[in-house]
């Protein structure tokens, strides 16, 4: 029972012998392991009950071999192995132990109740037929005593073991069904907060385009109202009134911005709304394009595949860096060259902007910019896996560099729900504080002491069946008598025995001189160290003659002359 698989779904068959169905690997180590274990089982098992192997003479080895390959093979072929087994059983009790294991992990693997009843049930009626056939054929018995012992090692090897493989593969359905229940619910409440942060941001973003869009536009209206009333009554300040309303427009559409990052992923509602095109090969360079046209020498460079069938996320991160790159170039370095990069190899998109210095040094700061562009572009740029540099070049220039995943999965969270939302929490697997070696030498042990306690189960019930052996299997209505058949003597005795033929020689009184053959049954009858033998003596196929008489019991080589006593009946 201890080198049972975890339980697995019963759809997804191994092509492999020694594993289970979902079991990866060829598994030899755990087979050759295994191997051991069932030969020790074997050998043991042996020790107590090789009064019954014993009739076997050479063919134990064999069959005790077949129960070795068959609860090597347990895992991939549950119902045969157990089956196998337990009709082997009937006949080589020395395998019940590798029963016992076949039958824990068959039930332990099957997930439908009625085959694991009905394998259970199955396996024991298969033990009991065949040890009941067996036994008057083995001359252990009569079918009677065959049956007695099948139930015996039935219930201690299969029944018990096919209860506590049912009980252990229960919690284990009921443990993966909770890991399985915990990790859907953390999934729904992180969907629910992530709604909810979507919603709260849509909400906000709808009061700013309200509120603060609305004072801006009017900003903006009475700011070209002033200008075209200065043009005429004040010329010097209409300078003053134009630059009032271009910071009403630059703020407007840095709202307009920032609304769109504050909105959901796939409806921007800034200018810049993301669409297919958005951060392909063409989308950079139309923004290319747009700063020749206002003078800034621009060299672009595409290296690798098109970013079309990128996830968005990847696009417009690409998008946003070369817009935020060239619109700095725009308002610090107005004429500098600037080179635009974007290569996309294997699994990699690197961006480098870089512009050299400008022929004119720039204007004073109006104090427009929101500081926000850079730092929010590697906020972004980290979310997804990658990361941003920005800095001076030693001739005075500027350059960005981004690098970033193709597809960063989804293990990556969106720039809406990154930067509050931790994941999902691991569920701990049972035992998680221990290392794998530690669990599994900890199974072993858990194992090998519940085959012991089966095995002392079985040894128990095995001797209580030899003690009652001959009074429960050759009860008879009729007690022998001279002049019954030989037949009629054999079914009201046990049969020869050569153990008690073999105390007999030497000790016994003269047989009859008329006797043609003599039955010797077995006997376990003993009285002040002498042991108690009856003796059936035939005339061609009639009884002429009990004796019963008895002989010392030798456990040494015996030095003294056999004597003995002997009565006729």
């Amino acid at each position: 029972m201890s080198s049972s698989a975890p339980p697995v779904s019963e759809n997804r068959p191994s092509r492999n012998p020694f594993a289970g169905p979902g079991e990866q690997g060829r598994q030899l180590w755990r087979a050759a392991g295994e191997v051991v274990l069932a030969g020790a089982l074997v050998l043991l098992t042996y020790q107590g009950e090789s009064w019954i192997e014993a009739r076997l003479t050479g063919g134990a080895p064999a069959l005790a071999f077949v129960g070795v390959v068959l609860v090597l093979v347990r895992r991939r072929f549950p119902v045969a192995g157990v089956l196998g087994l337990a009709a082997l059983m009937g006949v080589v009790p020395t395998v019940a132990l590798l029963t016992a294991v076949a039958a824990y992990t068959a039930a332990r693997q099957l997930e439908t109740p009625r085959r694991r009843a009905g394998l259970l049930l199955g396996a024991a009626a298969s033990a009991m037929a065949v040890c009941a056939v067996s036994a008057p054929h083995l001359e252990l018995g009569s079918w009677l005593f065959g049956l007695a012992l099948s139930a015996v090692l039935a219930v201690t090897t299969v029944v018990v073991p096919g209860l506590v493989g049912i009980a252990a593969g229960q919690q284990d359905r009921l443990l993966r069904a909770l890991r399985e229940r915990t990790a859907a619910a953390e999934e729904a409440q992180r969907l629910a907060d992530s709604e909810s942060r979507v919603r709260e941001r849509s909400r906000i973003a709808a009061e700013m385009h309200d509120l603060v869009g609305h004072r801006l536009s009017l900003v903006s209206l009475h700011a070209g109202g002033l200008e075209m009333a200065l043009l005429k009554k004040a010329p010097g300040l209409c300078d003053e009134a134009a630059v009032v309303g271009r910071a009403a427009r630059d703020a407007m559409q840095e709202l307009r911005e920032v609304l769109g990052v504050l909105g959901p992923l796939a409806r921007d509602t800034g200018t810049d709304a993301l669409t297919d095109a958005t951060g392909t090969r063409a989308d950079i360079e139309a923004l290319v394009e747009e700063s020749r046209g206002v003078g800034i020498p621009v060299e672009f460079c595409w290296e690798g595949q098109d970013l079309d069938a990128r996830p968005a996320r990847v696009r417009r991160a690409v998008h946003r860096v070369v817009r935020e790159s060239l619109t700095n170039v725009h308002r610090y370095a107005t004429g500098a060259h600037v080179t635009v990069v974007v290569r996309h190899i294997d699994e990699r998109v690197e961006v480098r902007v870089r512009n050299g210095v400008p022929p004119v040094p720039p204007a004073a700061a109006t104090g427009l910019g929101s500081g926000r562009g850079l730092p929010g572009l590697r906020e972004r740029v980290a979310l997804l896996g990658g990361g941003l540099e920005a800095h001076r070049t030693p001739g005075g220039g500027f350059a960005v560099t981004a690098g970033l995943p193709a597809d960063p999965g989804p293990g990556a969270e969106t720039a809406e729900a990154a930067p509050y939302d931790d994941g999902p929490a691991a569920v701990d697997e049972p035992g998680s504080g221990l290392s794998a070696v530690q669990r599994r030498l900890a199974g072993v042990v858990t194992g090998l002491l519940g085959l012991a306690g089966v095995g002392v189960m079985m040894l128990f019930g095995v001797l209580l069946v030899a003690r009652s052996r001959y009074d429960l299997a050759y009860q008879s209505p009729e007690k022998p008598r001279v002049g019954m058949t030989k037949e009629q003597v054999q079914r009201a005795v046990a049969s020869d025995d050569n153990v008690a033929r073999a105390a007999a020689a030497g000790r016994e009184p003269p047989r009859p001189g008329s006797a043609t053959e003599c039955l010797y049954p077995y006997t376990d009858r003993s009285e002040g160290g002498r042991l108690e033998i009856v003796r059936y003596c035939f005339r061609s196929d009639t009884l002429i003659a009990i004796d019963r008489f008895t002989v010392p019991i030798v456990t040494e080589k015996a030095t003294e002359p056999p004597h003995g006593s002997r009565k006729h009946d």
